[in-house]
């Protein structure tokens, strides 16, 4: 646990850094991949629509003693009292429940199944129960369902853009939201999984859970690239990267906590229980909550920043970013976190290694010209908060070449202090 600390704090700090936002061709191509897959899993395979959409009638055998080769007992049972019944289908319900789903019977039909089915399994009559279900149910819940997505898109979309205070941001929120709802849905398509109303209510559960992992991740992006607009002493592209990875334990953390629960539903769902609303719902929320960790690390941010990175402010930043680091060194360290520069021996006076605390970190105290800097570093986006990774930082910092000029704590005073009198001669 200690380590996974020390991790987190490293990635916050700056020392260790994770190319998530360098790397956004990667992350583009797999999710591409994993979208054809879903796409073909809905149009292709298609969807597993449950009986309250496609409408027929469900029997319920209770108190089944012997439940060997129950699927084709019961399915031939019910084809022997109704011949023309559409596609039968068997399922387990707990330890001792059988429920068989088929298209619509007539009363004759339904009453000559529920006495068949009580004399193959050995129960009474009354306790085999019989529904039907018409498919303008499913049909008004999937309407329902279609409408409270595009108004949550809506809404969510107005309020991230003023929230955020650029529509680029909002449009890679909802990129990253429709993501995880087409995966969601193609996983059900490939694996066959029923989908039921349950279903449908966690499909519109995962999308308030993922765009709140979003949220959380673009909050500490905004911060970091609103300093870097501020300072001009990074790149709108690495402080966001810096970002992502400060929030990656975070969301880490939040999602196996939200997963936990909901994995431990879905496991006595399918060990004991069996199909039903409450295993139907434990499914979708695990598919969705898993992948909207995802896509708010790796789709969310890259995406935003590939939007923003033709804009003529981003430009002038990497411009501006790029002609300091070239006056004090040549180049920037590619080892370097967000904010801290190599600084080479050929620089002009007035490149110092000074720290917040003294630790030694890397900062530019003048420009190359002699002239002051727009603002200087924050010690918290530079490792340091309360004294606290003062050791990190400034092992981190240990990027100035060796001849750079250092402050030291015991250097000179100032040049006009008053000499020492001299000693009397005895």
């Amino acid at each position: 646990m200690a380590s996974f600390a020390q991790f987190g704090n490293d990635l916050f700090t700056g020392k260790r850094s994770f190319n998530i936002v360098g790397r956004r061709r990667l992350w583009y191509a797999i999710a591409a991949v994993f979208i054809v897959v879903s796409l073909l899993g809905i149009f292709v395979k298609g969807l597993n629509f449950g009986i309250e959409f496609r409408g027929g009638t469900e029997l319920r055998v209770p108190g089944v003693s012997n439940m060997d080769s129950y699927e084709s007992r019961a399915a031939d049972t019910l084809r022997a009292e109704a011949p023309e019944a559409a596609e039968v289908s068997v399922t387990q319900i707990g330890t001792n429940t059988i429920r068989i789903q088929t298209g619509e019977l007539s009363v004759e039909e339904s009453n000559g199944a529920i006495a068949a089915l009580a004399e193959e399994f050995d129960v009474a009559d009354q306790d085999v129960t019989s529904s039907f279900v018409g498919p303008s149910w499913g049909e008004t819940v999937t309407n329902k369902a279609i409408q409270a997505l595009v108004a949550f898109l809506v809404l969510v979309s107005v309020v991230l853009a003023l929230y955020f205070r650029t529509w680029k941001m909002a449009l890679a929120a909802i990129v990253a939201l429709l993501h995880d709802v087409v995966f969601t849905v193609g996983i059900y398509g490939l694996l066959g999984i029923e989908i039921s109303p349950a279903s449908m209510i966690g499909f519109l559960t995962i999308l308030g859970y993922s765009i709140y992992d979003t949220i959380v991740v673009f909050d500490k992006v905004r911060e970091n690239t609103e300093y870097a607009l501020e300072s001009k002493r990074t790149t709108y592209a690495h402080a966001a990267n810096l970002a992502v990875n400060q929030t990656l334990v975070r969301s880490i953390n939040t999602s196996v906590v939200a997963l936990l629960p909901v994995a431990s539903i879905l496991f006595f769902g399918i060990a004991f229980i069996g199909p039903g609303t409450l295993l139907d719902l434990s499914v979708a929320l695990f598919i969705g909550m898993a992948v909207g960790t995802y896509s708010s690390i790796f789709i969310a941010t890259p995406l935003l920043v590939h939007l923003r990175e033709n804009e003529p402010e981003i430009k002038a930043l990497e411009k501006k970013v790029a002609k300091r680091a070239g006056r004090a060194s040549g180049k920037l360290d590619a080892s370097a976190p967000p904010g801290m520069e190599t600084i080479d021996h050929a620089a002009p006076p007035g490149i110092k290694t000074i720290g917040a605390d003294g630790s030694g970190v890397a900062l530019l105290t003048e420009d190359a010209d002699g002239s002051e800097p727009d603002q200087l570093p924050d010690p918290e986006h530079l490792g340091g908060t309360n004294g606290a990774g003062a050791g990190d930082a400034d092992e981190t910092a240990r990027t100035v070449h060796p001849r750079a000029r250092e402050v030291h704590p015991r250097a000179r005073g100032p040049r006009n202090q008053p000499k020492r009198p001299p000693k009397s001669k005895r």
